[in-house]
């Protein structure tokens, strides 16, 4: 059997292209503004065809034909992290990954975007605008909320997912059963020691302790340092890793703790902290920030892949990208919902611009 093909776009450095890949479809076309995470895509998939450009004004290839149209539009129009502006020009692109799905007219779509669109009652006429316009396309369509601890992937990381199949029904991603949800300590043990060449991408801002420190019941919770770059539980799946990382919102690590020590500085100092003690001027050298290799194990990334550009764009590329393992089980789904479509023909996808799309998604609500 002939492996499905796909396109994307807003593809990053290819963490969801990967986990596609390695389910079995064959990459054909992709694209991203930023030619650091285009660099780093092709020499991860060891093709030459991704194109760092706006997807706005790009040109397609005349003969560009896919069964998939997978891509995450950017999000900080969204996000908790960012500004919640719904007048941000990036929150547009949501509606630009539909027009590409008008163009190419795929089997099927994945766009993957911030929980935040799939839960937050401020955003919910625009999710069911996208369900609406993408069903308008001849798509039946379901958003899934997914976390990637669920799926072997050792990061908290929670993910919209919105799905749309011609002429079927999106099929639900399975998460992992068979065993417990990997830790930082299992993703570092993948990883040369720190320090030692394949694991170097250093991070040099430098660990102070928070003038007013935010205090927390669990120890991980707070703010106990300066930035936003938390300290991590080893022992525990890592919390969402930000594209804002290289500085100090860089995640924290308690190096004894990965040496063997069954407790470390952070446990130390937020017990003396919760029992009303002073801040403490000093943090022991044991303590520091992640290295770009940590923060792309951490991501499910493959050891030892080669990253473009400066250490400060390594970690936002590695920030922004869909863990590939997540991504893998979400290939699976497509893949099982592609295999179930009837034989003959699949519906006709209609040409829509975006403006075009909008429009005739603002009428059908209307007649709802």
């Amino acid at each position: 059997m002939t492996a499905y093909t796909f396109a994307s776009f807003y593809s990053g450095a290819g963490g969801m292209d990967l986990g596609f890949k390695e389910a079995g479809f064959d990459p054909k076309f992709a694209n991203d503004i930023d030619p650091f995470a285009i660099e780093t895509l092709n020499g991860l998939l060891g093709i030459d065809h991704g194109v760092a450009a706006d997807v706005t004004s790009i040109s397609l290839p005349q003969d560009l034909s896919v069964d998939l149209v997978i891509g995450g539009p950017p999000c900080q129009g969204f996000s908790v992290a960012g500004k919640m502006d719904p007048n941000d020009p990036r929150s547009q692109h949501v509606w630009k990954f539909l027009e590409l799905v008008s163009t190419l007219k795929p089997r099927a779509f994945v766009m993957e975007n911030v929980k935040n669109l799939a839960v937050n009652e401020r955003w919910s006429e625009i999710k069911n605008s996208l369900v609406e316009g993408a069903e308008l396309l001849g798509y039946s369509t379901r958003i899934f909320l997914l976390s990637a601890s669920d799926f072997d992937v050792p990061q908290n990381r929670e993910r919209m997912f919105m799905i749309g199949v011609l002429g079927g029904v999106p099929s639900t991603p399975i998460p992992v059963t068979h065993k417990k949800r990997p830790t930082v300590r299992d993703a570092f043990k993948t990883l040369p020691q720190f320090g030692e060449p394949g694991n170097d991408g250093y991070c040099t801002a430098r660990i102070t302790t928070a003038i007013n420190p935010v205090l927390r019941k669990s120890t991980y919770a707070g703010m106990l340092f300066n930035g936003a770059g938390r300290p991590m539980n080893p022992d525990a799946p890592a919390p969402t890793l930000p594209a804002s990382m290289g500085g100090n919102r860089t995640a924290i690590i308690d190096q004894s703790m990965i040496d063997g020590a069954k407790s470390g500085f952070v446990e130390k100092y937020h017990a003396h902290l919760l029992a009303g003690g002073e801040v403490w001027p000093d943090v022991p050298a044991t303590l520091r920030r992640i290295t770009v290799e940590e923060a792309a194990s951490i991501q499910s990334f493959p050891v030892g892949m080669k990253w473009a550009g400066p250490v400060s764009a390594r970690f936002r590329q590695i920030g922004n990208a869909v863990p590939p393992r997540l991504a893998y089980h979400v290939a699976l789904s497509v893949l099982k919902s592609l295999s179930e479509l009837p034989a003959g023909n699949l519906p006709i996808v209609p040409d829509y611009s975006l403006e075009e799309l909008k429009l005739q998604t603002e009428k059908s609500l209307l007649l709802l």
